[in-house]
């Protein structure tokens, strides 16, 4: 598979390095482009005060951008966190897109949006305080509604991006159930 890889707030640090190399080394051709252009940072709330100063429109402009030369090809969108978001929002305007995964996070889904049984897989800790069950159950409806074929793997304990080695919120056990569902999920496209 061909696999648009989007960082989250943190920007494209040595997690999503981790997580491009884990996937090739299953075969898969990645790319991860750095929305932030250089910047990675320490806390959320900085990598947030960045992500506002950018605007919504022109980080989507930049993922557009990335993944325009690689769209013929079918991509499988992917992303952590505010890179799911992303993810989810090229995948659902994409029509060759063959997938979407998503870690860690969602985002709002335009009301026309549709697509023909979109295969996505999400993973996501429980609870997430920014992926709180209404907000999930509502996300997951709006989904099926659109033609999303959806998957939802929840991870009791875990914390908000637990697949990274690098923060607090690292759970190994859930990060390794993760990859291994989320690599089966790809290998299946």
């Amino acid at each position: 598979m061909n696999i648009m890889l989007f960082h989250s707030t943190y920007g494209l640090g040595p997690a999503v390095r981790e997580a491009a190399d884990r996937l090739r080394a299953a075969g898969h051709e990645v790319w991860t482009p750095d929305l932030f252009e250089g910047r990675t940072f320490g806390t959320v709330e900085e990598g947030t005060e960045f992500k506002e100063r950018i605007g919504k429109e022109e980080l989507l402009k930049r993922a557009v951008l990335a993944a325009a030369p690689y769209s013929e090809r079918g991509l499988v969108y992917a992303g952590f966190s505010l890179g799911a978001s992303v993810a989810q929002t090229l995948a659902l305007g994409d029509e060759r897109a063959r997938g979407l995964l998503l870690l860690h996070g969602t985002s709002d889904i335009a009301p026309n949006a549709q697509v023909d049984e979109l295969p996505v897989q999400l993973h996501v800790a429980e609870p997430d305080p920014f992926e709180t069950d209404d907000w999930l159950s509502a996300w997951y409806l709006q989904m099926r509604r659109a033609g999303a074929d959806v998957e939802v793997y929840r991870y009791a304990g875990a914390g908000h991006l637990y697949t990274d080695p690098g923060l607090p919120d690292y759970d190994e056990e859930a990060a390794e159930a993760t990859w291994r569902v989320a690599l089966g999920f790809l290998g299946s496209l």
